[in-house]
């Protein structure tokens, strides 16, 4: 079976509150927000040892069409890029599988955050869609900025401008 519409979500563990805010969105009815989640795909539990969960988290992301990595602190920034963390495993696999990435500004920022952004994507000038946490805009990002990512074109960080957010009812 394929999980290639699957969207793996990676973020700072100081930021797994915006995460579970994300599946609140998802499971209220009356928000148009729904994602199809890869981390319950495979179950790596507290008590694995470190390759075992890297495994499985390559597992995750390789079953994936989709990703979001959620910033807004430089806690995300640094671990991003430390190259020892599991977040910096995260987007190293990332970038070695070429996947689409929208970052999500926790802070609420519609622009490009540099500082929050894992130096891992800067370096490779990986292109990536800035959004602001709103569920509307995410939803907006995976469905157009996927297939734009997937064309191969562009390269970079970017962003959404006002009108793209007016589109979508922000």
């Amino acid at each position: 079976m394929s999980y290639r519409n699957k969207t793996y979500v990676a973020f700072a563990s100081e930021d797994i509150h915006c995460y579970r805010m994300m599946e609140a969105w998802r499971d209220n009815a009356n928000i148009d927000f729904s994602f199809f989640d890869a981390h319950d795909l495979y179950v790596a539990r507290d008590t694995s040892s470190r390759e075992q969960i890297k495994r499985r988290l390559r597992e995750r992301i390789s079953n994936t069409a989709k990703q979001v990595v959620l910033l807004g602190s430089s806690a995300g920034r640094r671990k991003g890029g430390d190259g020892y963390s599991f977040l910096a495993y995260e987007v190293d696999t990332v970038i070695q599988l070429g996947l689409p990435v929208v970052i999500v500004n926790l802070g609420g920022s519609r622009s490009v955050e540099r500082s929050f952004i894992p130096q891992p994507f800067l370096d490779a000038n990986y292109y990536t869609m800035s959004v602001s946490f709103q569920p509307a805009i995410i939803k907006y990002a995976l469905d157009e900025y996927v297939p734009v990512f997937n064309a191969g074109d562009v390269a970079g960080p970017h962003y959404y401008n006002p009108d793209h957010y007016a589109k979508v009812g922000l």
